[in-house]
């Protein structure tokens, strides 16, 4: 087996301490490195959410496709990245992350202090809780837990996507996606 083989696969599989949607036993599982200051990561969000709604629509009571989000903050490239990374994480917290994952996505362009506090108090959130939180820095632990696992598994930068295990490295679009995703269903 090449030395470099793994740099293919998902090291860290999927499980109940990610941040995931739909059933962790689904045919397809979707995981994706990304950070939400990131453009790419914008649209690959849009994307995923796209995949998700069409295989997971129609299909009774289960779904075809997880999803799964871990943080990939590059600080040198997106400053702010770490701070809305710990926000969703604070979030996760009060039992709204993939609330405010979208928002920080639908907002990528607005991720500072202010709007941050914000966002959460848009969802409803205990904002002295969450700026508690955000202050004491509770959450890094758990970031860099998801740095870690997708440096291990030879994530370079965000996003980059795992279907099923392996690394897609196919184009950013709808159709080589949902070809891909559909091959992985099979």
């Amino acid at each position: 087996m090449n030395q470099d083989s793994h740099l293919n696969q998902l090291v860290v599989p999927p499980s109940q301490r990610d941040h995931y949607q739909g059933i962790l036993s689904a045919p397809v599982m979707l995981v994706e490195y990304g950070n939400y200051q990131c453009p790419q990561c914008r649209e690959a969000h849009q994307l995923i959410q796209a995949i998700q709604q069409h295989f997971n629509s129609g299909f009774s009571e289960e779904n075809w496709v997880c999803i799964v989000f871990r943080h990939f903050v590059q600080n040198s490239i997106n400053p702010q990245a770490q701070k809305a990374a710990q926000a969703a994480a604070a979030a996760a917290a009060q039992g709204q992350f993939w609330q405010m994952h979208d928002m920080l996505f639908t907002h990528s362009q607005e991720l500072g202090d202010g709007y941050l506090v914000e966002y959460a108090d848009v969802l409803g959130l205990d904002i002295s809780q969450f700026l508690q939180d955000l202050s004491n820095q509770v959450h890094v632990g758990r970031i860099n837990q998801d740095m870690k696992s997708g440096l291990d598994s030879g994530v370079t930068s965000a996003p980059a996507l795992f279907i099923n295990g392996i690394l897609y490295r196919g184009r950013w679009n709808m159709e080589q996606l949902m070809a891909a995703v559909t091959a992985a269903s099979h």
